[in-house]
């Protein structure tokens, strides 16, 4: 990492005059690094605030502009020097670097990593002074996970200290910093918009409530009850331990046992294939019998009883009589957590599969590595999680990877560093298929390989060191590559070279690692995700290496040497008995019509049984996913306008979240139509488009909720953007399409959705997530802001999940759990804030209306 240039001459009569200001008898007693040190500033006492000044909508920027400005003031009794020093921080998307007032320097290091400087004419920054940094962003911003994040001051006398800053974001509440101008951008929800949107639901009486989460196929209820004042008696297989284990958690343990008889085997469920098919009979003279095709079918039958089971507390436990024939829709349900930008570990990974497991999601999508990390212990390459996984501050490059999303100077930050050994990854392959979910494991390539690109050259410079003649073996690097390109993450040096021998050597060394991680599990692989998506143009261009390759294979665009990158990857995967999934783009061709590109499905890979996960619905793309099925291709769908969950609920500066492909709502994920997402699109939207074919219904595989992490350090914040969520994905997955998906009279279909959505909305507010709060499974779900709206004198209140408790003050304070319920429309008059609160007193986001 380079240290800036200084004036150095100035530096030295700054400092001298700084020394004769201490006192002498420290000045000599000093080394001459804690001299410094003691005469500035620390970065501990410098203080940064981030301020979104106003966005700006000009002729030369129609679709907006952003100034913002960060406040630096010096809280120490030392002065920030004149020269010598940079202030290191994150950025997600671009900014305008170059001068800035202040008289400092803005200028990108490598991605997300820029630093300020100061200018040859910076004065210094004396005790108690502040000093304003105006600066650009070239695009509206919006959310602020736009804004800076992990500012440290790194002295050019100690280059290898970071210190970190305090530092914090300023409000965003002036109409200049919400002004949207007419760039079409959407305006803030207000409480207004969220009541008429909530308005669309009715709040069901408790016995009216749908049972069961995701809709069973069949459901037929008895007449009378089974009434439990003992534990149930567990009958089931060996084979069945796991889940006759599931079965006696289901109970309260301060029942006495002699209960009914709870029966659970592996048999044939009337009429249905699927192997996670299932029965569950509740009879009152019988007890409770589970049938499944296997013991996956098994397994759900009991969540099934878990939902069919009073919320816990309930002094009165009984049981409706019923019988339920039940089968999944698809078989895939994924859930794909990213543990690469932010790491988050084992626990984190074992509370989630065990939510899939709850809702009856089958797949886990484990992101491992990224740009930003590598999560996963290689033997044999021990530099993927020395450097790899480690994320700080660094005067030599080749120690460790830079900060990034905020995770600051230091590498023992547990967000930006850390990894899962190969015992840790065996122990979470055997807790997800103890829940009968698989898990994919995800290597980035050849894009999104910064963190492998730098390890095995760090690798290459040790061994290399020493001498050793095999030390390029695995390098990713290839040093006289000139080609100039810029990813979306703004790095220009984290791609794969289909040219280098070396690459693919890497990649067969990780594949076998991970199939013999797999195998000393005892755990089934079938699949590796080898990444595919976002390999920026200009890549490979001009690399001798690709070039020679090409040559070789006579191939003539480097989109052919694409194809030749999966055409091997995918032999590789074949070889082991593997089938090759990726993002979309491993099923795709770029090509061009009418000098615009265009995507279509790449007619090399239809019959390789590749499973491309779709991601892309956005404007241009939206039927993408069915063009490709209808070619041949095995489709998982996880469109970012549905079912991205690191996606922000709304436009609204306080709701966490990212926003480059939609805001997502409850209402959106549920209102998403597998088979034809395109039912509800606008007009402008379906024409041109290509709609599924009955072959390409075929090639459906399933669905994928996605959650990356760029924006996410705190797990609990995991929690707030995908669930509720990610049970409509649960829903969408499992169910039949409801009846008001396939309904074409616009009028019934608008009563049939009123019927499905208040059903759906009253199971969450008044079953599933009071289940989730009582059972003490730590799950800190959105709760989202009430609807509010002034009518006939009177403030009344809703929200999305009918049944939960909303509470209320007229002061202007913020309400608490022993604020007054709202039990009707609220006569008073003043500043009224209302808030919704879960089972255990948690309180969620307040809306505010003025009712004078």
């Amino acid at each position: 990492m380079e240290t800036p240039l200084i004036d150095r001459t100035r530096y030295a009569r700054w400092l001298l005059v700084a020394l004769l200001a201490a006192p002498l008898a420290q000045a000599r007693e000093a080394p001459a690094t804690q001299d410094t040190a003691a005469s500035v500033a620390s970065g501990a006492k410098l203080q940064l605030r981030w301020e979104l000044q106003r966005n700006l909508y000009t002729q030369q920027a129609p679709g907006g502009r952003t100034q913002a400005r960060l406040i630096l003031t010096n809280k120490d009794s030392k002065p920030l020097p004149p020269q010598g020093w940079s202030l290191y921080l994150n950025f997600m998307e671009r900014v305008e670097t170059g001068a800035l007032p202040g008289k400092v320097i803005l200028e990108q290091v490598a991605g997300g990593l820029f630093r300020l400087r100061p200018a040859p004419d910076f004065p210094g920054l004396q005790p108690g002074q502040t000093l304003d940094i105006v600066y650009y962003h070239p695009d509206p911003v919006i959310k602020l996970s736009r804004a800076p994040a992990g500012p440290y001051l790194v002295y050019d006398a100690t280059p290898d200290a970071g210190t970190a800053i305090d530092f914090a974001l300023l409000p965003v509440t002036r109409p200049e910093q919400l002004d949207r101008g007419a760039s079409g951008i959407p305006p803030l929800t207000t409480p207004q918009d969220t009541y008429r949107r909530n308005a669309r639901a009715d709040l069901l009486p408790a016995a009216a409530v749908p049972p069961v989460l995701p809709t069973p196929l069949q459901l037929r209820k008895g007449s009378g009850t089974l009434r439990l004042t003992a534990r149930p008696r567990i009958d089931a297989p060996a084979a069945l331990s796991n889940e006759a284990a599931l079965a006696r958690s289901l109970f309260p343990a301060n029942l006495p046992a002699g209960g009914p008889a709870l029966s659970l085997s592996v048999g044939k469920v009337k009429d249905q294939s699927s192997p996670e098919a299932y029965s569950l009979s509740i009879r009152a003279g019988s007890g409770i019998a589970i049938v499944g095709n296997s013991a996956a079918g098994v397994a759900y039958g009991l969540q099934t009883l878990r939902d069919l089971m009073p919320l816990p507390g309930t002094p009165d436990l009984t049981l409706p009589e019923i019988e339920i024939v039940d089968a999944p829709r698809f078989g895939y349900r994924g859930f794909q957590l990213d543990v690469a930008r932010n790491f988050h570990g084992k626990q984190t990974v074992f509370k989630w599969l065990d939510l899939m497991a709850r809702f009856k999601l089958n797949r886990f999508h484990f992101h491992l590595t990224d740009d930003e990390g590598w999560r996963l212990e290689i033997a044999g390459l021990p530099e993927l999680t020395s450097v790899g996984a480690v994320r700080g501050h660094a005067a030599r490059a080749g120690l460790r990877l830079q900060p990034a999303y905020g995770s600051g100077p230091d590498p023992k930050d547990p967000r930006g560093s850390g990894y899962f050994s190969r015992a840790d990854y065996i122990e979470i392959l055997r807790y997800a298929h103890a829940r009968h979910i698989e898990v994919v494991p995800e290597i980035e390539m050849p894009g999104h390989a910064r963190a492998a690109i730098q390890a095995m050259e760090a690798r290459y410079r040790r061994l290399a060191r020493a001498g050793d003649k095999d030390a390029a073996r695995y390098l990713l690097t290839e040093f006289e590559d000139r080609s100039v390109y810029k990813s979306p993450q703004m790095y220009t040096d984290h791609v794969l070279n289909p040219g280098l021998e070396s690459s693919f050597t890497f990649i067969e060394h990780v594949v076998d690692a991970i199939v013999a991680l797999h195998r000393e599990a005892g755990v089934p692989l079938h699949t590796i995700f080898m990444g595919g998506d976002e390999v920026p143009d200009g890549a490979w261009e001009k690399s001798p290496a690709a070039q020679a390759r090409m040559r070789q294979e006579g191939l003539e665009t480097t989109a052919d040497l694409w194809d030749d990158f999966y055409e091997r990857v995918d032999a590789m995967l074949r070889q082991r008995g593997l089938f090759t999934s990726g993002w979309e783009e491993i099923g795709a061709r770029q090509t061009v019509l009418h000098g615009r590109r265009k995507l279509i499905p790449n007619p090399r890979f239809t019959q390789r049984g590749f499973h491309a996960y779709v991601w892309n619905n956005t404007p241009g793309a939206e039927d993408f996913a069915y063009r490709l099925a209808n070619a041949g291709y095995d489709i998982v769908l996880a469109p970012v306008t549905k079912m991205y969950m690191d996606m922000s609920y709304n436009a609204n500066p306080e709701e966490p979240g990212v926003n480059w492909g939609a805001y997502t709502e409850l209402e959106d994920v549920y209102d998403f139509i597998p088979f034809d997402y395109l039912k509800n699109a606008p007009d402008a939207a379906r024409i041109g488009k290509d709609g599924l074919t009955d072959f390409g219904k075929r090639r459906l595989r399933g669905l994928e909720a996605t959650m990356f992490t760029e924006t996410v350090r705190d797990p609990a914040l995991i929690d707030y953007l995908v669930m509720p969520r990610l049970l409509a994905v649960a829903e969408r997955a499992w169910a039949p399409d409801p009846a008001w998906a396939t309904e074409t009279d616009p009028a019934r279909a608008a009563a049939l959705y009123r019927d499905a959505w208040t059903g759906f909305v009253n199971t969450l507010g008044q079953r599933v997530l009071p289940r989730l709060d009582l059972d003490g499974v730590g799950v800190s779900y959105r709760i989202a802001p009430p609807g509010l709206i002034v009518e006939g004198g009177r403030v009344l209140a809703n929200h999305v999940l009918p049944g939960i408790t909303l509470r209320y003050t007229t002061d202007g304070s913020a309400p608490t759990a022993a604020s007054k319920q709202v039990t009707g429309p609220i006569a008073a008059h003043g500043t009224i804030k209302v808030a919704a609160f879960d089972r255990n007193g948690r309180r969620g986001l307040v809306a505010t209306i003025d009712h004078r």
